[in-house]
């Protein structure tokens, strides 16, 4: 029976792929140190005989006893509140923790895939964002601690990759959402929810022509397990590239909430804020035979249904 360890594993991505691979039937080793995650999105797993949970921050050295197959890294703060709070906790997660995680993959002869993000793009001047564009990032901008920690994570497994020979996978993320995500945790889909919910103002930066493309969780999971079990050694974007602006975004939710009391207002567009951002999925298509399945009017009731629940 293969083993894995997940990074981040009781976080919003993280629990899905827990649940992912125990399906599969995986030994799972779930690791986090609880910074941003969220322990009851793997309660459910602690009484399954596959699953071990190791409370730890992958910044430190990190030691998994036995065999390890595969090694997913999803541990990062991954909101701009996040890494506006934990800006060094942010860089320490995407360089130190990769790096311990990497030495882990070479003692162990295991496959590692890494979570990037399409934050790699910055504020990007093509579109849509395809692998081959290098991105316009400011380095020592608000977002600056995610962008480059993620860039620097690409960057030193790859080294490890054609330096060692280390068999590396790297996935980079769109905005993706559904259960389980943190009802603060600052991006727009929590937030509107929330507001539309508690019949608050949905707050709407600048005039809301600047774009999103929102990704479904269960998607998503799927690309990353399609990924890992593929050859491809070199970045691949996995998101919906179904763009939308965040005004339209906005009215979708009133829509679907049906609370007279929320409306939208507007606030000033925080710094370095991507104007655009949509996924190139050539690649994913090509080379994994993956596309989003879900659409977002189906995607968004399914995760308004857990928001009901949890908003207060």
């Amino acid at each position: 029976m293969p083993r894995v360890l997940i990074t981040g594993a009781a976080g919003f991505l993280g629990s899905h792929l827990c649940d992912r691979f125990i399906k599969e039937g995986y030994q799972v080793v779930g690791m986090d140190n609880l910074l941003t995650g969220n322990i009851q999105n793997i309660e459910h797993l602690f009484p399954h005989k596959d699953f071990e949970y190791y409370h730890h921050d992958v910044s430190k050295f990190v030691h998994v006893s036995g065999p390890l197959d595969y090694i997913l890294h999803f541990a990062s703060p991954a909101s701009p509140i996040d890494y506006l709070k934990m800006p060094i906790q942010t860089l320490k997660v995407g360089a130190l923790g990769t790096h311990n995680l990497l030495g882990l993959a070479m003692s162990k002869g295991a496959r590692i895939l890494v979570a990037s993000t399409s934050e790699v793009y910055g504020d990007p001047l093509v579109h849509p964002q395809s692998e081959d564009y290098w991105g316009n990032v400011n380095p020592v901008g608000p977002r600056g601690v995610y962008d480059e920690a993620k860039r620097f994570l690409e960057a030193i497994t790859m080294a490890y990759h054609t330096f060692h020979g280390l068999e590396t996978r790297i996935i980079r993320i769109f905005n993706t959402y559904g259960p389980r995500m943190r009802v603060n945790d600052g991006r727009v889909l929590p937030a509107f929810f929330s507001q539309a919910i508690r019949g608050e103002g949905l707050t709407v930066f600048g005039d809301g022509s600047q774009t999103r493309s929102f990704c479904y969780v269960d998607d998503l999971v799927e690309g990353i397990y399609r990924l890992l079990l593929s050859d491809h050694d070199q970045p691949v974007n996995i998101g919906n590239p179904s763009e939308i602006t965040i005004l339209d975004f906005a009215k979708e939710v009133l829509k679907l909430v049906d609370n007279p009391e929320a409306k939208i207002i507007y606030k000033d567009l925080p710094i370095d804020d991507p104007k655009v951002r949509q996924p190139d999925i050539t690649k994913a298509k090509e080379i994994l035979g993956w596309t989003p399945k879900v659409d977002r009017e189906e995607g968004l009731q399914r995760t308004y249904e857990y928001f009901k629940k949890v908003v207060k």
